[in-house]
């Protein structure tokens, strides 16, 4: 079991896109596993991608109580709908905002034996999706918050959603 550090807000590899993998050696598996156990680390978490842990490849987990997915090389080929919620992140523990996201996915991934699947998705599980896959492509889910603030989840405290971007680009 391998739990990873996972990365700050400021860190320039949240900033980066990902690579493609491109084939799926033990290495890639390794950085699967380590994904799935550092999501596992903590109660409450649903989601990680391989710019967190510092691994610019095209890689992510998620698990929204229903089993881990792991997704490789996704991309969402067809979005519905429209719906805001809140989001927070692993990145920037503590802080959530509102964000617009498609309410329905689909989405094309291989999955570790290199087969590509398609998985639709609506709700909560939609919302995942389009927010590990945003990370992937070096986007915050602060470069979507609808209004000006995020929230502290405990203290109520009201962050500056511009000075929080401002804070994600500038590598801290």
């Amino acid at each position: 079991m391998t739990v990873r550090a996972i990365l700050p807000f400021g860190d320039p590899a949240l900033r980066a896109k990902a690579k493609p993998v491109e084939a799926l050696t033990p290495r890639i598996l390794k950085t699967l596993d380590d994904l799935a156990d550092t999501l596992y680390a903590d109660e409450g978490r649903a989601g990680l991608a391989g710019p967190q842990i510092g691994i610019l490849r095209r890689l992510a987990v998620i698990d929204m109580g229903e089993g881990l997915l792991e997704l490789i090389n996704p991309r969402i080929v067809e979005r519905r709908g429209a719906e805001t919620g809140f989001e927070a992140c692993l990145s920037f523990p503590g802080f959530y905002g509102q964000v617009e996201r498609a309410s329905y996915v689909r989405v094309e991934s291989l999955d570790r034996k290199g087969v590509l699947r398609t998985m639709e998705a609506d709700g909560d599980l939609a919302r995942c999706m389009q927010h590990e896959i945003d990370h992937l492509d070096g986007v915050l889910f602060v470069d979507r918050v609808r209004d000006r603030w995020l929230v502290h989840e405990k203290t109520k405290q009201k962050l500056e959603v511009l000075d929080v971007v401002r804070l994600s680009k500038s590598g801290g």
